[in-house]
């Protein structure tokens, strides 16, 4: 039998209260072998609590337990050697998490992208970009697989050829949003997606807080792309601050609700990211400024557009700004400009404002 399995899923008794009574017994096994009378002494315990848990050791757990492995679902607890280390030391740590696909390893740098469900083109294709980037570089990228920033930089790190995991505040067998089927299939396929949610459990408003501290302590380096005032993402970001990881965010416009969540973090000391190339490089991901020489050799520009696709970045950039930049005539300009659009190396995301594609 697998104890773990047990105390994890015994109703009513959430993380708290397994962990403080982890503190007076060290297993699982030693839990299940205890009598009523030395799980009362504990003062852990409420009287259902106890009702609860003596009643739960009459079940058969076997059921549960296969189901698991019909769904190629993992329960991996914290009392297993490959329990993610960076977790084990945050608060409330989990202690036992669902697992769909194969956890990267420990090695390898973390970085987290959050931001708006409702997030501009910008927003996205900011994620995306950093994604792909971290993802080349031989990092991590993890997000909650929401809709706008989420789906951005799990994209960008599927694109960019490596591994991301997504932390759901449901069960790890419940695709939610439900429009990102194709993007969860993948993401199992070439990553991993994890909650400490049972299996079945549906997506509820109270979960995700939760589930942010898991986002933040899987985490090295926490990114806030877009976010409101009063968004789920600077509750991860409290929570990676707690944690002791650093955090930096995108900025924005100063009218922009969109932007007021990162203005804010950067105002109270969050590194602030103005280029991704050198966000990289102060985490270290050296080998990505090569990557992209090397590839914008290959795109065969012309003089004009080369000139301008340099000045033209994940910021958009206005007519005023690339003229001044680049010193072309308008005229010359804004042929330039026509050409790597119908190149598709970059879009127009308002009115005479351009960012690359990805």
């Amino acid at each position: 039998m697998n104890y773990a399995y047990w105390l994890a899923t015994i109703p009513g008794i959430g993380v708290r209260k397994i962990n403080r009574l982890l503190e007076k017994a060290k297993t699982a096994e030693e839990l299940y072998s205890m009598e009523e009378k030395q799980l009362r002494e504990f003062g852990v315990l409420e009287e259902r609590d106890l009702r609860s848990m003596l009643e739960s050791k009459k079940g058969d757990m076997r059921k549960g337990w296969e189901e698991l492995k019909k769904k190629g679902i993992r329960f991996l607890s914290m009392e297993e050697g490959d329990y993610p280390k960076r977790l084990k030391h945050i608060a409330d740590a989990p202690y036992a998490l669902y697992i769909k696909g194969r956890l990267p390893s420990e090695k390898k740098k973390t970085v987290a992208l959050v931001g708006a469900r409702r997030c501009s083109e910008y927003g996205y294709a900011t994620a995306k970009q950093m994604g792909k980037e971290i993802a080349a570089a031989g990092g991590v990228v993890i997000s909650g697989m929401a809709k706008g920033v989420d789906t951005g930089g799990h994209q960008g790190a599927l694109l960019g050829g490596g591994e991301t995991i997504a932390v759901l505040g449901c069960g790890v067998d419940v695709c939610y949003p439900a429009q990102n089927r194709n993007l969860y299939e993948e993401i199992e396929q070439r990553g991993c997606i994890i909650s400490e949610y049972p299996p079945g459990t549906q997506p509820l408003p109270g979960f995700f807080p939760a589930r942010n501290r898991i986002l933040a302590g899987l985490c090295d380096s926490l990114v806030v792309v877009e976010a409101k005032k009063r968004s789920g993402s600077l509750i991860t970001a409290d929570f990676a601050l707690e944690q002791g990881k650093d955090i930096y965010a995108v900025p924005g416009r100063i009218y922009d609700a969109l932007s007021a969540g990162c203005n804010s973090l950067i105002r109270q000391g969050a590194g602030m990211i103005t280029e991704v190339e050198e966000f990289m490089q102060e985490l270290s991901f050296d080998k990505v400024g090569e990557e992209k020489k090397g590839k914008n050799k290959q795109l065969l520009l012309e003089k004009e557009e080369d000139l301008v696709y340099s000045c033209v970045d994940l910021r958009p950039k206005c007519m005023e700004e690339l003229l001044q930049k680049t010193g072309l005539s308008m005229p010359g300009l804004s042929d330039a400009l026509a050409k790597l659009m119908q190149k598709e190396l970059i879009m127009e995301t308002f009115k005479n404002s351009y960012i690359r594609r990805i």
